[in-house]
């Protein structure tokens, strides 16, 4: 009796089996396939992601040499062309190398410009960089109080960026003939610990220059008397000729 039971329930189950999957199988079918296509499209998709990340490196290398050479205007070209084309990292980083490759050949403006789309559109990281270089790209052009609002984000006692930007607004009093003021930033920077090497040692510099008197206006030098006038020498008699001589 107990083989019989279990052969009926084998059965009842073979037939609820058929029945599923004659109603369901086309689609355990397409979800299998859905499954496989899925898993090679993100093999494919990562193999093209790694190719772009490889063919980006060489291109910003090579639009590196370009910049350490000199050649400002082909780097900028070069990065502008990564920054368009390049996975997201290298297109951010090579937007700010376009804008320093254009600031170095003199197109300031149009260095300016695209600093303050990256501040505007980049991460937090490069877009404090990018506030940084268009502050000291317009440094000898703006107030005070421009740059202060300019750098406003970057300041306070928990920014990293506060000292860079410290210095900026420092630098600003030196030009504006604000030599006091000027001197005390820079003291207090180069006092600062925990700076980066270069930046305590741009400070120092600074502080020793003005401390010295750099910056401030000792008159006029008068300009040298002018030299007298001198006599034209005479031209001495002629001595009379023996023909011209009395008899």
């Amino acid at each position: 009796m107990t083989d019989i039971f279990h052969e009926v329930e084998e059965e009842v189950r073979r037939e609820r089996w058929e029945k599923l999957w004659k109603e369901y199988g086309d689609y355990i079918i397409a979800a299998a396939a859905l499954l496989v296509i899925a898993a090679a499209g993100w093999q494919v998709w990562r193999y093209y992601e790694h190719r772009e990340q490889v063919r980006s490196s060489a291109e910003y290398m090579a639009a590196q040499q370009l910049l350490d050479s000199g050649q400002t205007p082909a780097a900028a070209e070069a990065f502008g062309k990564i920054a368009a084309s390049a996975p997201h990292g290298y297109a951010e980083i090579s937007r700010l190398q376009e804008a320093g490759a254009l600031q170095s050949a003199g197109r300031t403006a149009d260095a300016v410009k695209l600093y303050t789309e990256i501040m505007a559109n980049g991460d937090d990281i490069l877009a404090s960089v990018a506030r940084l270089r268009v502050a000291w790209a317009t440094a000898d052009t703006s107030s005070r109080a421009d740059l202060e609002k300019l750098l406003a984000p970057l300041t306070g006692a928990t920014s990293v960026w506060d000292p860079m930007a410290r210095e900026i607004l420092a630098y600003s009093d030196f030009h504006y003939g604000k030599t006091a003021e000027a001197l005390a930033a820079y003291k207090k920077l180069a006092a600062e610990k925990n700076l980066p090497e270069s930046l305590h040692q741009r400070s120092a510099a600074m502080a020793t220059y003005l401390a010295a008197g750099a910056g401030q206006n000792f008159g006029t030098v008068p300009p040298p008397p002018a030299p007298k006038a001198i006599a034209p020498a005479q031209t001495p008699a002629a001595a009379p000729t023996q023909g011209s001589q009395k008899k």
